[in-house]
């Protein structure tokens, strides 16, 4: 999983020019963008993460995209892999986050092996607590997108949802958006000459709940153990 270039910048979308500067809390978030195409091919997984990420910024919530593939990411449930594995850069940016979003397209009904293996590496956390105890992604809030020419996206997110939550993670209310195509058909998300309203309805509804959620548990987090 990697390309010619080793370390890519991330992508930053929204207020401050990417920065926390911008968010009255100081929140930020970062898209992992789960597409199999590597930089600078055009994804229609890139472009609702931006879309998501777009939306947070208009709210206050600088963020920046990551196209996963663009790392060598290696297999495993460690956070560090050793030599050669770049997930611990992912990582990093994870953790300074206040809000994932994880942005997958659809492939044989289920999410991408790029996003599975986001997942395993993210599986991690389980042994993983904060300074007080709390698992390390306590207070952190996940959403999701799917795109595909083929039915599969509430099963995406289902399986998405699952995961992040059990690794600590906060879903909100309507934490997903998604756009399907017309089945055994060519045209993609990134084909459109304009998004759909009910995507961006669902997208602009995921945001505002996202950063609602975000801001409340910055503000008052779950507690520690024995608190």
């Amino acid at each position: 999983m990697s390309t010619s270039n080793p370390n890519p910048e991330p992508t930053s979308t929204g207020a401050a020019g990417g920065s926390s500067a911008g968010s009255p809390h100081g929140l930020n978030a970062v898209a992992l963008t789960c597409t199999l195409k590597p930089s600078p091919a055009p994804s229609s997984s890139s472009r609702i993460a931006q879309q998501i990420l777009s939306e947070l910024g208009e709210l206050g919530i600088p963020g920046a995209e990551i196209r996963v593939v663009d790392h060598d990411v290696a297999p495993g449930v460690e956070t560090d892999m050793g030599e050669g594995d770049q997930w611990p850069t992912i990582r990093e940016r994870v953790m300074a986050a206040d809000i994932l979003v994880i942005s997958t397209p659809t492939w044989a009904g289920r999410p991408s092996s790029v996003a599975q293996r986001v997942v395993e590496r993210l599986d991690a956390e389980l042994s993983e607590t904060q300074a007080d105890g709390r698992p390390s992604l306590f207070d952190k809030v996940a959403l999701v997108a799917v795109v595909g020419n083929e039915d599969g996206a509430h099963a995406c997110v289902a399986q998405l949802f699952q995961a992040l939550d059990d690794f600590g993670c906060t879903i909100p209310a309507q934490g997903c958006t998604y756009w399907n195509g017309e089945a055994m058909q060519k045209t993609d998300y990134l084909d459109l000459e304009e998004t759909p309203q009910a995507t961006a309805s669902a997208t602009r509804t995921a945001a505002a709940n996202a950063a609602h959620l975000a801001r409340l548990l910055s503000d008052r987090g779950y507690p520690a153990p024995g608190e």
